[in-house]
């Protein structure tokens, strides 16, 4: 069996397939791939060749092929571009994931616009800032999320018109705002908007930042970046199936097509970088669950669709995996499960394993939406052995560990993650000051701390801000809560301080245990003290009865657990 290093030299060496050379990127000399598409726009051109019967979108009873889909898209972007969208022009959609959504993103990219995707949770307030601060000239909207801003359209007077998918009458209120399907009625007018010349370092798309302090930022996505996120992937099915042979994902029986479930917002890096541009160059058939993201419905996609690969949070995987038991569906299609964004180890595995007996590839990434989707990725024999490491840096990524002096950390030294490489963005929107503090010579300082171990795998420790000091102690909470969630009978775990007049901060733990099970604060904390030192054990256990609140890239909003915030992992889902 070679070895990951083998397999990297092998696949990125001069002639090969993944050929890493290095270039200057805006100024700045970093490792790119020699062979690379220059515009997404190159990947719906190949798409449209596809066979009609391959199927690109299924969402409930659509079912949309290749060659269809880039038909309408294409469609969608001569009206845009007729509706005054030039290049680096902004369109905004506000939905859930749905056909819309995708349809919205090619059809704003392919004639050089940019994709403003904002966030589905937000309140209006937040919708309002996020359509100002990108200047978007058109919002595409579900009718649901429309409405949360329909009584505030005087106060957005740039957007020249607002398309409202599936609207009702009452939506219809101003002149502005129209229907969707007006969009897809064929124009002859702008044709030459497809033709629109795309530099790879064109803006292609820009998604806000949780903003745990202050404004989100929006931070930009290039063709170069969303490119270098794909040919990242490629690479990693490839190398697997040096290094994992026998785990193919290829699909069984009557099926010529990937099936792949999306349950990550596509106004996340995960749903759109790594699910819908994937998809599209890859000819995968993405299946989005319509409505709530219930465990039934997703098992039940599973078996229908005969899924082979799931892409989204231990959170959702967790919930499912709870229930699981309560129905009969088939899963022996689903082969791959990759999740990120949270704590997750062997126990998750164990548990995966145990319920859907097929699948053979687990992975685990890291990454951030300023670094294009992942940077880090564990699978293999390395997730075996380190389950709860997020990998090795792909080919094209450079990683450091910071320490607080600006001196590079040794292996298992703590510090600062930093990332460069041709995925991280070239900054936030209309912000150079803030991003001048989190990019310096072309390094990414992530905020998140962690350190290398002597196999060249990361592992995160805490969030730099979210680190407890227990009386002049550093408590990385992440290592609590990893020690939590290997106990059988707690899904999910949060570690944050809490003030001591004395100590400064004391350490508390807040559990969500399986459903009809029993534990005690004593035997929490026994089980923590068992592998970790004294300081490190919570003085205070709160018990959840629900699932702790996350944000769409499925971290934990540690904010609202200190009480200062209001959405919960219900409320947020996406319906």
């Amino acid at each position: 069996m070679p070895t990951v290093e083998e397999v990297q030299n092998m696949l990125t060496g001069p002639g090969a397939v993944f050929e890493v050379v290095t270039e200057p990127v805006n100024g700045i000399e970093m490792k790119v791939y020699k062979e690379r598409n220059k515009s997404l726009r190159e990947l719906s051109r190949m798409a449209s060749l596809r066979n009609d019967n391959d199927i690109f979108i299924v969402f409930g009873e659509e079912r949309i092929s290749f060659p269809r889909f880039v038909e309408r898209s294409d469609i969608i972007g001569v009206n845009l571009a007729s509706l005054g969208i030039n290049k680096g022009d902004r369109v905004a959609v506000l939905s859930a994931n749905n056909p819309e959504w995708c349809l919205s993103f090619w059809a704003t990219i392919d004639i050089g616009g940019i994709l403003v995707g904002l966030n589905g949770w937000w309140k209006a307030d937040e919708i309002i800032y996020g359509l100002k601060h990108s200047e978007s000239k058109i919002l595409i909207a579900d009718r649901d999320r429309f409405r949360r801003i329909s009584n505030f359209l005087p106060e957005l007077q740039d957007l020249n018109f607002i398309f409202v998918i599936d609207p009702e009458e009452k939506d219809l209120i101003d002149d502005r705002v129209r229907d969707f399907i007006e969009l897809e009625k064929v124009s002859s007018n702008n044709l030459l908007a497809l033709e629109r010349e795309i530099d790879e370092d064109d803006a292609a798309v820009i998604f806000y930042t949780s903003g745990t302090t202050g404004r989100p930022k929006g931070a930009v996505s290039t063709h170069r970046s969303m490119i270098a996120n794909l040919q990242n992937t490629f690479y990693t099915v490839i190398a697997g199936s040096f290094l994992s042979p026998g785990r193919s994902l290829l699909p069984e029986g009557d099926s010529t097509q990937i099936g792949s479930l999306i349950t990550s917002p596509l106004f996340h890096v995960t749903g759109c970088h790594s699910g819908l541009v994937v998809g599209i160059a890859s000819g995968l058939k993405l299946v989005f669950p319509a409505g709530k993201q219930e465990p039934e419905k997703i098992l039940k996609l599973i078996q229908d669709e005969k899924i082979s690969i799931w892409t989204g949070v231990p959170t959702m995987v967790w919930r499912v995996l709870e229930e699981a038991h309560n129905y009969s569906f088939d899963y022996s299609s689903l082969k791959s499960i990759a999740y990120g964004g949270s704590p997750s180890g062997a126990d998750l595995q164990r548990r995966i394993k145990e319920v859907f007996p097929n699948v053979k590839s687990m992975s685990n990434g890291y990454g951030l939406t300023e670094s294009s989707s992942v940077a880090t990725l564990n699978s293999g024999s390395d997730i075996e052995k380190y389950p709860e490491s997020v990998g090795r840096p792909l080919p094209v990524i450079e990683l450091k560990i910071m320490k607080p002096d600006s001196s590079e950390a040794e292996l298992f030294e703590i510090g600062e993650v930093c990332i460069k490489g041709p995925t991280i963005m070239p900054g936030y929107w209309q912000d150079p000051e803030a991003t001048a503090a989190i990019i310096k010579d072309g390094w990414l300082n992530s905020g998140d701390v962690g350190y290398v171990n002597d196999e060249g795998l990361l592992f995160i420790t805490d969030r730099a801000k979210d680190m407890i000091i227990r009386g002049g102690e550093n408590v990385y909470s992440v290592e609590i809560e990893n020690r939590l969630v290997e106990h059988p009978l707690i899904s999910e775990a949060a570690v944050i301080g809490v003030p001591h007049a004395i100590l400064g901060e004391q350490v508390k733990a807040i559990v969500h245990v399986e459903s009809g099970a029993k534990l005690s604060e004593d035997e929490i904390k026994d089980w923590v003290r068992e592998t970790l030192a004294d300081f490190k054990v919570p003085e205070f256990i709160e018990f959840r009865d629900s699932y702790l609140p996350r944000n769409p890239s499925g971290k934990i909003l540690k904010n609202v657990l200190r009480g200062k915030g209001e959405v919960s992992f219900e409320q947020s889902e996406l319906d």
